[in-house]
């Protein structure tokens, strides 16, 4: 983990992974190095899938939303001022209209929701319940008309991935064992569906024309909207920075420069370089990094229901992605356009 996070930040340095967004036509593609590969791969792999531990020792002692707000202001500020230096063109004030909207979404009702259940379920079991996103946006998009019918692949995936949240469930649905907390669970999952829902909203509308921008735009309306939100509810109110512990500032830290601008920044290159379903698989990584986290460093308990919970979720998402991938061969093969679904990340 140390090497790759040294390999990370000579890449970045030498600018490697700093060329995100789309590749100009007229610009000769060159074969990426195994280096970058590997170390973009361990971003998005290593870096992602431990964010869900990070918000959890943020929460310790920052109020969640605050913390989010915090977390996506400094890196949106970061990201937008990096990429102002590099030439890009200021948006105009009608450019920030769908970015800020979105940001809306996606960070206050995804990661805010996210931060706050996770003062009550554990890293592990969050970090599944958003692994269930591309399953959402299947759902969504077929209810919106931008999808065709479903193939029996993808059918049989969502029936797998919802009957996956539901052994999760289970054993506290039928038994009240208190191993799951229901409400926390609840929120992750409503969460996630409003991060569907702005990923839905995204590919419907104009955004500006760098994606890197429009992210930073995304991050910093999102950001204001956390901390508005958390003036709101009381959180900044008897809020005293003296009463943070380092291992929360450290986590806060963790999660705005690795998670928000170096695993974006290697996700953003890998679509560059490599096939969308060889960098999809960190769908299925992320949250089996997440548990053995939780399990490893936080002693978070695995019980049985989780295990089998997480087996199922992960091959109704392997079978939703397959299946959707099958539907959109034929529209690919006729040269038509087809928008790559933004997953969730923590």
């Amino acid at each position: 983990m140390p090497d790759e996070i040294s390999k990370m930040r000579t890449l970045l340095r030498s600018g490697d992974l700093l060329e995100i967004g789309a590749r100009s036509k007229s610009t000769p593609q060159t074969r990426p190095s195994t280096l970058a590969l590997a170390a973009a791969f361990t971003a998005i792999y290593i870096i992602w899938g431990s964010t869900y531990l990070g918000i959890r020792y943020a929460v310790e002692t920052l109020p969640p939303l605050l913390m989010m707000g915090v977390r996506h202001l400094g890196a949106g500020a970061l990201l937008y001022g990096w990429t102002r230096m590099r030439g890009t063109p200021a948006p105009t004030l009608r450019e920030w209209l769908h970015p800020a909207l979105i940001g809306g979404l996606l960070f206050l009702g995804g990661h805010g929701s996210l931060a706050w259940a996770e003062q009550h379920v554990p890293s592990g079991i969050a970090a599944l319940l958003v692994a269930t996103l591309p399953m959402w946006i299947v759902v969504l998009a077929r209810f919106k008309g931008t999808e065709k019918k479903l193939s029996r692949r993808a059918l049989a995936g969502l029936l797998l991935g919802f009957v996956g949240v539901a052994v999760l469930f289970g054993p506290d649905l039928w038994g009240h064992t208190g191993e799951v907390n229901l409400l926390g669970a609840a929120a992750v999952l409503g969460g996630t569906f409003i991060w569907a829902a702005g990923t839905i909203y995204m590919r419907s509308v104009k955004m500006p024309d760098s994606p890197v921008i429009s992210s930073a735009m995304q991050m910093l309306a999102g950001g204001g909207a956390l901390m508005f939100a958390a003036a709101l509810t009381g959180e900044t109110k008897g809020f005293h920075m003296s009463a943070v512990s380092g291992r929360s500032w450290l986590a806060l830290v963790y999660l705005a420069v690795f998670g928000s601008i170096v695993a974006f920044t290697a996700y953003s290159w890998l679509h560059t370089v490599a096939s969308p379903s060889r960098v999809s698989t960190y769908a299925y990584v992320n949250p089996v990094v997440a548990v053995l986290l939780g399990w490893v460093v936080a002693r978070e308990p695995i019980g049985v229901f989780t295990i089998l919970a997480m087996l199922i979720i992960l091959a109704g998402v392997a079978l939703v992605n397959t299946g959707h991938r099958e539907e959109h061969e034929p529209e690919r093969a006729n040269g038509a356009e087809s928008a790559e679904e933004e997953e969730a990340v923590a």
